[in-house]
């Protein structure tokens, strides 16, 4: 199976660029949407803002759904100070010590952009000696210098920025010549734009899928709920095609598709994970099996919303999740040629 990886990537990096914190996603949701039907598939969205894109099986009984999540950690506006910074309130799971130092970019509620960065409340060492080494990396003692001319609350406000605006942290995207992708936020873009190249790929080679597919691509897991609601209900298996995590005591790496056994919430479907794996073996597909204590995923966000589905849990491994994440395109083309194979193989 040939697959256009250079294509894949470029696309992952124009979707990595798009600002898409868990609540302000709709350009990152217009852009996956936008892929989707330049394949010629149909596209809708859900109440809460999902999209949902659908290809027609060979049986249409029911259906099979993969789903990827394009929200990404992020922030928003907690206060506005009396110094005219900002504190923050997180959105997603990180330690803040991971975006000390990073370009941000706050969006107000008529459109208005504003950059700045994500300092420490004492972070010249020449002003606060050792205090700047040792104080505490949280919310409460981190702040927003805004790139603005302001000094107070009213300057801040008075350019539009009020508390509730989204924060976005800067990717940093880099390609590397040896395959590398480099950036914020592969979690789970790296994951959506797989399910991308599986559709494009089923597209491209004429193929049918054995069962009609949704590909859904969540907008609130960062937050537990992405694919709580809204999965086509005639789905009886259901993939969530999200990062891997590679690390100390971890078999995941960053050139596999790594199949998840089980994660926080417990494990994943047996007689499904033993398909996967199957398919992996008969088509030469690198992969691994893993096991993650401190993850969830749209697959969780769906059993304990109360579907009754087989799910299971699939991706490229991406390193140092939730901080500044790697990944390679060997990772990305494993997870696409698994997707391929699970959708149309007999």
């Amino acid at each position: 199976m040939y697959i256009e990886m250079n294509e894949i990537v470029e696309k992952l990096a124009g979707l990595l660029k798009i600002p898409s914190p868990t609540g302000d996603t709709s350009a990152a949701i217009d852009f996956v949407g936008n892929l989707f039907r330049e394949l010629g598939i149909k596209t809708v969205l859900t109440g809460k803002g999902a999209l949902i894109a659908t290809i027609p099986g060979n049986d249409t009984s029911k259906s099979v759904t993969l789903s990827g999540h394009v929200d990404t950690l992020g922030a928003m506006v907690k206060e506005i100070k009396d110094n005219g910074r900002l504190k923050l309130s997180q959105l997603g799971g990180y330690i803040m010590s991971t975006v000390e130092g990073e370009h941000v970019q706050i969006s107000t509620l008529d459109g208005k952009k504003y950059t700045g960065t994500l300092i420490i409340t004492k972070a010249s060492s020449h002003v606060h000696g050792d205090e700047t080494r040792t104080l505490d990396r949280t919310t409460s003692n981190m702040e927003v210098r805004l790139d603005e001319v302001v000094s107070n609350r009213e300057d801040v406000e008075s350019l539009g920025i009020q508390v509730g605006d989204f924060v976005s942290f800067d990717p940093r995207v880099v390609v590397t010549p040896s395959g590398f992708i480099k950036s914020r936020h592969l979690d789970d873009k790296a994951g959506v734009i797989a399910i991308y190249g599986i559709a494009k790929q089923i597209i491209n080679e004429g193929l049918s899928p054995k069962f009609t597919t949704h590909f859904f691509i969540s907008n609130y897991e960062e937050v537990g709920h992405g694919a709580s609601a809204a999965i086509p209900d005639d789905t009886f298996e259901f993939i969530a095609v999200d990062m891997a995590a590679p690390g100390e005591g971890q078999t995941s790496d960053e050139f596999s598709v790594t199949i998840c056994a089980k994660d926080s919430t417990g494990p994943y479907d047996l007689e499904l994970r033993k398909r996967l794996v199957e398919l992996c073996k008969a088509n030469n597909i690198r992969y691994k099996m893993d096991i993650y204590p401190y993850y969830g995923s749209d697959g969780s966000a769906a059993l304990r919303s109360g579907y009754d589905l087989k799910v299971g849990l699939i991706g490229p491994g991406v390193d140092a999740s939730h901080s500044f994440e790697r990944t390679h395109r060997d990772a990305i083309e494993e997870t696409i040629k698994l997707g391929v194979a699970y959708l149309t193989e007999k």
